[in-house]
């Protein structure tokens, strides 16, 4: 039998994470610090809503200071609904290769550990095809190998409420720490080196 916290966690959980309509549908992302990672993919158009939180674990309804000590397995990631008329999931894959830097699994920018890792977590057969061809197509244009892992989609948990849109409601303080983690230096510089095929006439 679960305790009663984690009984209220598991319900928490379901009861927060992103709702989906007819019309739309999910996607699990991971790049680094949930923050910039939800900033980065609510600036596109039919992204419907982001929520910031944790997926890739085993721990239930896991706290930021749990999934920061290590060794719950989780990973900062967002969930995305989006409206596949306005925004197509190869299009979010394609953004996702740019707002990452896809050389580093064991964090990203200033944020070290497996709790910053990148990923994709695919929802079903067909995301996991499109992601495994949006690796494939993104490793050609590189020398260095990929380490961003795809994996299926575990439970997610959306994070504490303060974590939410935190770049709107913090915004100060978050362009302080995005910028001096050299986030988007990064991965210009990434981009700079991508050996990016001729464009014929």
């Amino acid at each position: 039998m679960r305790p009663a916290g984690a009984v209220i966690g598991v319900v928490l959980a379901l009861l927060l994470s992103a709702p989906v309509q007819a019309d739309q549908a999910k996607a699990i992302f991971a790049t680094g610090c949930f923050w910039c990672t939800e900033s980065d993919f609510e600036k596109l158009e039919g992204v419907v809503e982001v929520v910031s939180g944790y997926t890739g674990g085993d721990l239930e309804n896991p706290t930021y200071e749990q999934v920061g000590i290590g060794g719950t397995g989780h990973t900062e990631a967002v969930e995305i609904v989006f409206d596949p008329a306005k925004v197509s999931y190869e299009k979010l894959l394609e953004h996702f290769w740019r707002t990452h830097d896809p050389f580093n699994g064991e964090g990203q920018f200033c944020d070290r550990g497996a709790h910053y890792r990148p990923g994709i977590f695919y929802l079903d057969d067909a995301q996991k095809q499109a992601a495994l061809a949006s690796r494939e197509a993104t490793q050609k244009l590189f020398d260095r190998k990929i380490v961003t892992e795809i994996t299926a989609a575990t439970r997610f948990w959306p994070a504490e409420d303060y974590h939410q849109d935190y770049y709107k409601r913090n915004s100060l303080r978050y362009r302080y720490y995005r910028h001096g983690c050299g986030r988007d230096a990064l991965i210009q510089t990434i981009w700079e080196s991508a050996q990016m095929p001729e464009r014929t006439p």
